[in-house]
């Protein structure tokens, strides 16, 4: 009102002027400067990040006003790492620029919510004079009752409570079902730890102190490049972004750099300074397309067939043509070509079978420390068979000979490994390959060179992995069998005219980059590098599309080398803390070994969807497979892997693990081994048998279920009607009942699928989101500038701190506060219902372990076919009892336990004495 009275009393509005009449003086009121200067003052910065699984991982300024987040800002104070790159900033966007909105947000969690008809019959029970255990029960123990709220999950009905309320309600269901199902009925799922690692091990180190089964993640929602495990026994071992600036020849697929690599895309944009050349390929016109030199616009899912295609230049060219000599000694060092192959007889072809071993030769070569997983190669020099350095056998019972040294174990003397038998061939054969392309024939048949060998009194052939590799490529090598001899010939598969026809590039397109990126590789020594990401890796046969492109890399001598190799990204894989991290996230100072459930399993039975299955799974069954397992369901295959320990299971059994021990210990077993043993007579009797077994029996359902950090129903809930149906027991979209699964021969088919298995759901969450809109109880958490925290990525090698910018609003907490909370009244509670019991874990075989030289020669035995004995830690899970004093949970959550002193640390199959850090 002031200012429209000023106006009124000055007529004239200019006072004066100045610079010649350019500028006015005027007396108006400018006070409303101050709303935009005392916007962008603040009282404090805090560093922070993101603690959301965007593998940028950047540091954020967070400033702080009148204790409250006005705005942030990228950090601009990186170290440099190396002067001959560019540096790491600036790093951030648009997307990160936004979340203190959220701090502040309508859709914010402010306080602790229960199910309102929850709340009601929890409060009745209790009114009764029950305790809450006792309340609990009597809940469950009433289908009336546990429907009149299960029955209703996401129709809203919410009441506010408070958080003595709702943590003695998740104690009392977790101590409830511990003492009547068994602690591997209660589940936790939350995703990938790095992205906040402390909020993660919060809510694991509870779990995994009261025996609850932690879920994984990365495979789940089908970030994990099934290849590199299958290929080199590793995860996800990839270089961090600036790598990208050292190679001299890029290739980007299925990895949108600006778009979803935001800070890290200028380091492959200013490797182009170097002269590197950039090889795009996507259907679409994608925003890296317009940084390169050359875009191959690849019909989508057809990504193997391209790179079979450029492999197959890169190998005629290169290993055929002419012998290059980097990657022929790149072959012989780092890759299996060299190793031979057992070919089996199959009418009047071949297949490739196993590979041979020392232990097929007379007296072993001399190896008498696990022959049967020692490989052969053949010595070039010696004209014979030898047995390397390197191969598994060697990891475990002696030292000095697992590595990569070209020497003959025997004696240590140096050795060269011959890639190819065809000038000095006993006789060439048909051998049968599996072949998948639509309208194609599913086996190629090819001729091969191979030697003859005598082994136990039978004729064997024998031949290397690299000439089996140039056969499938199709490569002609003039032994008869009328291959490619020309780029142009379409119909034989793996030319680059036939993959023109499959994936709509060009041959000479693909001619062209397969030698460029081979001839770049040749002269730089490997700095041919392959960038790709989830547009590739979220097909159902993501594994093969990844060999093709990693068979490529091996051929060119890439893999390993600085500036060269495959660089998959997709979500936050790289924990590099994860040494100091792991005990603590997963209780290892007071109990070996945690419970760890692949999630994909997990949910395909407990959601019921291997009813609705209708894949067969000897519908991607390989030509050339021996099929010992036809005829069996794709959930069927699951079963086998849990019962002969190649997976692991939850819940474990159709018995409370602590029941079974003590039962064990009532028939007289005094220790770990006498427990395992009449385990085993149980498991072979059928008087016990694994969950899996009869997955919708209601002793076999999951009972409470923990999600943090996550939206488990609304982003990856693959199948997510079925969740709701027979996970939550909600309104849901399931048309029928599924009865594709009565075809299984592991899982004892009930008629009627059960529904809303979950007793217990709660979500712990910063916004009400879908997952919570199913639960029974929300939890309010504090966001990520309102706890601390750390954050790393693969992109990069910085540590990132989650400062505690400000206080957690309204009533949220920390997740550390809260599962600590929870620990304490379940520890309460546990005093009177639970006291100190024995469980027992059943832990699948390790890798990095002795238990990976489990079964040899590649001869799976079932002990449930009566194949072979059911013996822990070789066809059968390992049987570890573990003693779990529950009214001291709180105390050990809180505290460093003793067997990081008594044991030690482990990771990747390393151990080592950790005093000094305690």
């Amino acid at each position: 009102m002031s200012h429209f009275l000023d106006r009124l009393r000055y007529f004239k509005k200019v006072q004066e002027t100045f610079s010649d009449g350019h500028g006015i003086t005027t007396d108006d009121d400018r006070q409303w400067e101050d709303a935009y200067r005392n916007r962008w003052r603040f009282d404090k910065v805090v560093r922070s990040t993101h603690g959301v699984n965007c593998t940028g991982g950047c540091s954020w300024k967070i400033f702080v006003k009148n204790g409250l987040v006005a705005y942030e800002m990228q950090q601009t104070d990186y170290p440099r790492t190396r002067e001959d790159l560019p540096n790491h900033e600036p790093r951030g966007c648009q997307r990160g620029a936004s979340f203190s909105w959220y701090l502040y947000s309508p859709h914010r969690i402010k306080y602790p919510l229960m199910r309102g008809r929850l709340m009601d019959l929890y409060r009745a029970e209790r009114a009764e004079g029950k305790d809450p255990v006792e309340a609990w029960e009597a809940i469950q123990s009433d289908p009336e009752k546990r429907k009149r709220y299960t029955a209703v999950r996401g129709l809203g009905g919410f009441v506010r409570s408070d958080w003595e309320e709702v943590t003695e309600v998740i104690a009392a269901a977790n101590v409830y079902t511990i003492k009547k199902w068994g602690p591997d009925r209660i589940y936790g799922f939350s995703p990938i730890p790095a992205m906040s690692m402390i909020s993660y091990a919060a809510g694991s180190r509870y779990l995994s102190l009261i025996g609850g089964a932690c879920g994984s993640f990365y495979d789940w929602y089908c970030d994990l490049p099934a290849a590199s495990p299958q290929v080199w026994g590793e995860q996800t071992d990839v270089p961090e972004s600036a790598d990208w600036y050292n190679s001299k020849y890029l290739i980007i697929c299925g990895a949108n750099l600006p778009m979803t690599r935001t800070p890290d895309a200028h380091f492959a944009i200013e490797s182009r300074y170097n002269g590197t050349k950039v090889v795009s390929m996507a259907p679409d016109y994608a925003e890296y397309v317009k940084f390169a030199d050359l875009w191959m616009p690849v019909r989508q899912g057809t990504d193997s067939a391209a790179f079979m295609c450029m492999a197959h230049v890169a190998l005629r060219e290169f290993h055929i043509d002419k012998q290059d000599p980097y990657f022929t000694e790149y072959a012989r060092t780092y890759t299996d070509m060299p190793m031979q192959v057992m070919l089996r007889k199959d009418g009047d072809r071949y297949i490739s079978d196993r590979f041979l071993r020392a232990s097929d030769f007379d007296n072993s070569l001399g190896e008498k420390n696990n022959p049967e997983w020692k490989t052969i190669v053949y010595d070039a020099k010696t004209g014979s068979f030898v047995c390397p350095n390197g191969s598994v056998g060697f990891r475990w019972g002696e030292e000095g000979k697992w590595n990569l040294l070209p020497k003959n174990s025997a004696d240590q003397s140096e050795i060269e490994a011959e890639l190819s038998c065809i000038e000095n061939r006993d006789d060439v054969v048909p051998v049968a390959f599996p072949h998948f392309t639509p309208d194609e024939d599913d086996t190629l048949i090819r001729n091969i060179p191979v030697r003859k060998l005598n082994i136990n009194g039978k004729e064997v052939l024998v031949t290397s992995v690299f000439d089996m590799m140039i056969a499938q490529y199709g490569i002609d090598r003039g032994l008869g069998d009328n291959l490619a001899t020309s780029y142009d010939d379409a119909s034989v598969p793996y030319t680059p005219a036939w993959g023109e026809k499959i994936t709509g590039v060009k041959a000479a397109d693909l001619e062209r980059t397969g030698r460029e990126f081979a001839d770049n590789a040749s002269k730089t020594r490997g700095k041919s590098m392959v960038i790709m990401g989830a547009a590739i890796n979220h097909w159902y046969h993501n594994d093969m599309g990844y060999r093709s492109i990693m068979n490529m890399l091996h051929i060119c001598g890439c893999v390993g080398q600085s500036g060269g190799g495959w660089a998959h990204y997709v979500g936050q894989e790289k924990l590099r803390p994860q040494a100091g991290w792991a005990p603590i996230a997963f209780a290892l100072d007071w109990h070996r070994p945690p419970r760890h459930m692949n999630s994909t399993t997990y949910w395909y039975f407990h959601t019921d969807q291997w009813r609705y299955e209708k894949v067969e799974a000897d519908g991607v069954l390989a030509s050339t497979a021996k099929a010992k397992y036809k005829g069996y369901q794709l959930c069927d295959y699951n079963v086998v892997s849990q019962r002969l320990g190649w997976l692991p299971s939850a819940p474990h059994f159709n018995k409370n693990p602590m029941d079974i021990v003590a039962d064990a210990e009532k028939s007289g077993a005094t220790d770990e081994a006498g427990v395992a043993s009449y385990m085993v007579d149980q498991l072979k009797s059928g008087d016990l048998a694994f969950a899996a077994e009869d997955i919708d029996a209601p002793e076999n359902h999951p009972r409470n279920l923990f999600v943090w950090r996550a939206n488990l129903l609304g982003c990856s809930a693959k199948g997510h009607e079925y969740f709701l149906k027979h996970l939550v027991g909600a309104q849901n979209g399931v048309m029928q009942e599924g009865i594709e699964g009565k075809n299984s021969k592991e899982i004892k088919w009930r008629e009627k699928s059960p529904v809303g298995k979950l007793d217990l759901m709660v979500d712990i969450n910063f916004r009400l989101n879908s997952t919570g809109a199913y639960s029974d109880i929300i939890l309010p958490t504090a966001t990520w500038y309102e706890k601390a925290d750390l954050n790393t990525t693969d992109m990069h090698p910085f540590i990132h701190p989650l400062g505690k910018a400000v206080d957690p609003a309204w009533e949220s907490k920390s997740d550390w506060q809260i599962f600590r909370s929870i620990a304490k009244r379940f520890s309460e509670l546990a005093e009177t219902h639970l006291g100190t019991r024995k469980d027992v874990v059943a832990l699948p075989m390790q890798h990095d372990s002795p238990m990976a030289l489990a079964q040899p020669l590649g001869q799976v035995k079932d002990w449930k076919r009566g194949e072979c004995e059911p013996v822990p830690g070789k066809t059968l899970p390992l049987l570890k009892v573990v003693e779990r004093d529950y009214p001291n949970t709180y105390k050990k959550y809180s505290s460093l336990g003793p067997l990081m002193n008594k044991l030690g640390n482990n990771i990747k199959g390393l151990d080592w004495n950790t005093d000094l850090e305690i």
